[in-house]
């Protein structure tokens, strides 16, 4: 997927005019005069598993990208293409869900098409959502926060913004979207432990930027933790240092990664935040964190260093392990 956007579809896609955060840039959204745009196209399969289905990923997927770039959602669209012979009470759990999720992170749909498509041209139903954000006023107070510890010349969370000193946090427990997903389309047996994180997170991104001192946030969504500290190492040109006996990792994932021989460090998540903090703000950001029923889990799980180059982890049993990008996805369709 890396290569395929890189290589095959930014070179044909330059900006034009003055986006503040471009496409080349390959955050979670783009920026044009304090407006944050961002869209998502969800390809789930099955539609509905435990803890979430097509409707409320498709919300939360769009509503999360814009909240972790400092940016309050404020409305979406919804795009449906389905197909033929589609069971209409299938359809409508999933629009229920899509409205119910919405109101829940209170961000509207506002917009939306329809299409249908012949039978066999797609897999029951896929979902285009977008979605567009004003800049958060309490993003102001977090800059001026961070300013008191270092230069911080940007004016929104970008994958590029972390300095050696910074410390990592996650705020979550990982791997439970992937494995539930998974473990319930392939019927492994053990579906009924472990559910779903979908969840809206702009609330209590709100709760962190009003304390301060946040200067990059990601949702660890496709590829996972692995993929997101590996998009701020190479952006801000730093080495990152992990902690792998921090890492909140849920019994039942790490039971079930090994069993099924994947990494549960490169598992997509669809509720979690990884955030790149100010040291000094490190704790204060994390109590926030921990206050949060979203993310009582939280931990600091790393730091920004210059001493390595790339993502490096220190093991639980005292050695050093590098943290590759992904080269593929080991759960497919997961949203």
């Amino acid at each position: 997927m890396d290569q395929l956007i890189k290589q095959h579809i930014l070179k044909y896609f330059k900006n034009q005019g003055s986006a503040e955060v471009s496409l080349a840039a390959l955050d979670d959204a783009a920026v044009i005069d304090d407006t944050v745009f961002s869209t998502d196209s969800h390809t789930v399969q099955p539609l509905v598993f435990p803890g979430g289905d097509l409707g409320s990923l498709a919300v939360c997927g769009t509503v999360n990208d814009i909240a972790v770039m400092g940016a309050t959602p404020r409305g979406l669209s919804a795009g449906f293409i389905l197909e033929e012979g589609l069971s209409m009470d299938l359809f409508e759990t999933i629009v229920k869900s899509m409205g119910k999720t919405a109101q829940k992170a209170g961000v509207p749909i506002i917009t939306g098409d329809t299409k249908v498509v012949e039978k066999g041209a797609i897999q029951q139903c896929m979902v285009n959502t977008s979605g567009i954000g004003r800049r958060s006023k309490a993003l102001e107070r977090n800059i001026r926060e961070v300013k008191r510890y270092r230069r911080f010349p940007q004016r929104w969370l970008l994958d590029s913004n972390l300095h050696a000193g910074d410390v990592l946090l996650c705020s979550g427990n990982i791997g439970e979207h992937g494995i539930a997903l998974l473990s319930f389309r392939e019927g492994y047996g053990f579906d009924t432990k472990i559910k779903s994180d979908i969840a809206p997170v702009n609330k209590l991104m709100e709760q962190l930027l009003v304390e301060g001192g946040v200067v990059s946030a990601k949702d660890p969504t496709r590829g996972g933790l692995a993929n997101t500290v590996n998009e701020f190492s190479e952006k801000s040109h730093v080495g990152i240092m992990l902690y792998e006996d921090a890492i909140p990792i849920p019994d039942g994932v790490r039971a079930a990664c090994g069993m099924l021989g994947i990494d549960p460090f490169e598992i997509g998540n669809e509720g979690k935040i990884v955030l790149g903090v100010v040291n000094e703000k490190a704790d204060d950001v994390l109590r926030v964190l921990r206050r949060h029923p979203l993310s009582r889990h939280a931990a600091i799980i790393g730091e920004a260093t210059k001493d390595i180059h790339g993502v490096v982890m220190k093991t639980s049993v005292g050695g050093r392990r590098i943290i590759h990008k992904p080269l593929g996805d080991p759960v497919p369709r997961i949203c």
